[in-house]
C-alpha cells in the first residue's frame, strides 16, 4: 500500500520546493521500503526558520488544584505509587508527560508519619517546598529540612527519600525534573534503595550550613560533582538577597531583580541539565517583553499579578504554576500597588548555554509591550 508522504515546501531562495511527481511519489514509496527517506520532502520542517515549540502556555491554578492533590492521600499510598504525585500535563507535551519543553514537573503530597521509600535515577531532581510543616529529605546521608518556598536538590544518582515527621502537617511541594530530557537521551536508570531507606550519616542541614554561607567558602572544603553540594536554598536568605539587590540596581528591564541560585563551587547553575532563579517584580512592576530560547516553568512563591506570553493574558497568585514555551514572547505584571511578587523559575537553560544554543530577543524599541490577542 502507497504511504502518503507529507512534501513540506516553500517557494524561498535555498529552501526545499520540489514539486510531487507520480515518478516522485513511487521513488518515496521505494526508499520506504528501506526505511530511508528523501531530505527534501522534509528539511524545511525538521529545519525550521525560528524555534517552533510544541508546548502550549498554561497556567495551573493552585485553588483548582490543591484538592485534588489532597484527595490522592485517601486514594493511594506512598508505598504503593512509589510517589503520590499529580503531574502537570502540558496539551502539547502529552507523548512525554511534560509541564513544558523537555521539564517535568509535579505536585506530592505527604501526610505527617508518612515516607517514600530511597531510590536514585539518571533523572536530576528538585523540590519546592509550598504548604505545611516538618518534612524533610535525605540525600546521600544528608538530611535537610524543609521548610515554605525552600528549594531542594536531588542530583543525578544520589540516593534521595522524602518524608514528613510524625509532629508535622500535611505537606505539598512542586517536584521538577528532566525525566523528559533524559529519556530523549535513551539514558535514563532507576534504582530502589536494597534497604528502601538510607541512614542519615551527617548532622541534619550540614550542606547548607557548610556551602551556604555567602562570599565564604569553608576551608578545606571540597567537591568536584557536577552539582552544587549545598542541597538546599532556604527561602529567607533569598528573599533578603532580592532586596538587597533591589536596593542598590533598577534590575532587569525584562525580569525585574532576578537571582540565579548557583552551585557555590564553580558560580555555575545548580546541576548540569536544570538551572533556577528567583525573581521579585517590585510593587506595580511591569517588565519589557522579550523571547529566548528554553523552557521555563514559573512557580508563584509570592504575591499576584500577571504573565502574558504570546499575547495571552495569564493572571497568577501565590502557588500558581506557568509556563513560558521557548522562543515564546513574554513580560510580567505586578498588581499590587504596595507589595512586591516573587516568581520561582525552572528552566532547561543550562543545556541551551552548554551547547551553544541560548538566544535571546527584545520586543519591539522603546520598552516595546505585547498587544493582547
Amino acid at each position: 500500500m502507497t504511504r502518503k508522504h507529507e512534501n513540506h515546501r516553500e517557494d524561498v531562495a535555498g529552501r526545499a520546493n520540489v514539486e510531487d511527481t507520480p515518478e516522485l511519489l513511487a521513488y518515496y514509496d521505494e526508499l520506504d521500503k528501506f526505511d530511508a527517506g528523501a531530505l527534501w520532502t522534509v528539511a524545511n520542517k525538521i529545519e525550521p526558520w525560528e524555534p517552533a515549540s510544541t508546548s502550549k502556555p498554561v497556567l495551573w491554578r493552585f485553588k483548582d488544584l490543591r484538592a485534588h492533590v489532597l484527595r490522592s492521600v485517601d486514594l493511594v499510598t506512598p508505598e504503593k505509587a512509589g510517589r503520590r504525585v499529580i503531574y502537570l500535563n502540558n496539551p502539547g507535551r502529552t507523548d512525554v508527560a511534560a509541564a513544558v519543553g523537555w521539564i517535568y514537573a509535579g505536585l506530592q503530597v505527604m501526610h505527617p508519619g508518612e515516607r517514600a521509600g530511597a531510590h536514585r535515577h539518571s533523572a536530576s531532581a528538585i523540590r519546592f517546598i509550598m504548604e505545611g510543616s516538618g518534612a524533610y529529605t535525605v540525600v546521600d546521608g544528608h538530611k535537610m529540612t524543609l521548610g515554605h518556598n525552600d528549594f531542594v536538590l536531588t542530583p543525578n544518582g544520589t540516593w534521595h527519600e522524602h518524608a514528613v515527621s510524625e509532629d508535622g502537617t500535611p505537606c505539598i511541594w512542586q517536584d521538577g525534573l528532566d525525566i523528559p530530557f533524559v529519556n530523549a537521551m535513551e539514558a535514563n536508570f532507576y534504582e530502589v534503595h536494597p534497604d528502601h531507606a538510607q541512614p542519615v550519616a551527617y548532622p541534619v542541614d550540614d550542606m547548607t550550613k557548610t556551602w551556604g554561607n555567602p562570599g565564604l567558602t569553608p576551608g578545606g572544603g571540597t567537591w568536584t560533582k557536577g552539582y552544587s553540594p549545598m542541597f538546599k536554598y532556604e527561602w529567607a536568605p533569598t528573599y533578603e538577597a532580592l532586596h538587597k539587590l533591589a536596593s542598590c540596581s533598577d534590575g532587569s528591564p525584562f525580569d525585574g531583580i532576578l537571582m540565579e541560585y548557583v552551585n557555590p563551587v564553580t558560580n555555575g547553575p545548580v546541576m548540569r541539565t536544570m538551572g533556577a532563579s528567583m525573581q521579585m517584580l517590585r510593587p506595580g512592576e511591569k517588565t519589557r517583553a522579550h523571547r529566548h530560547t528554553g523552557s521555563f516553568l514559573y512557580h508563584v512563591a509570592k504575591g499576584s499579578g500577571a504573565t502574558i506570553i504570546n499575547g495571552q493574558r495569564f493572571d497568577w497568585s501565590e502557588h500558581d504554576i506557568f509556563c513560558v514555551p521557548s522562543w515564546a514572547w513574554h513580560e510580567h505584571i505586578n498588581a499590587s500597588a504596595s507589595d512586591d511578587a516573587c516568581l520561582f523559575c525552572l528552566s532547561d537553560v543550562p543545556v541551551m548555554r552548554a551547547m551553544g544554543l541560548y538566544r535571546e530577543e527584545a520586543y519591539g524599541e522603546n520598552g516595546g509591550h505585547q498587544p493582547l490577542v
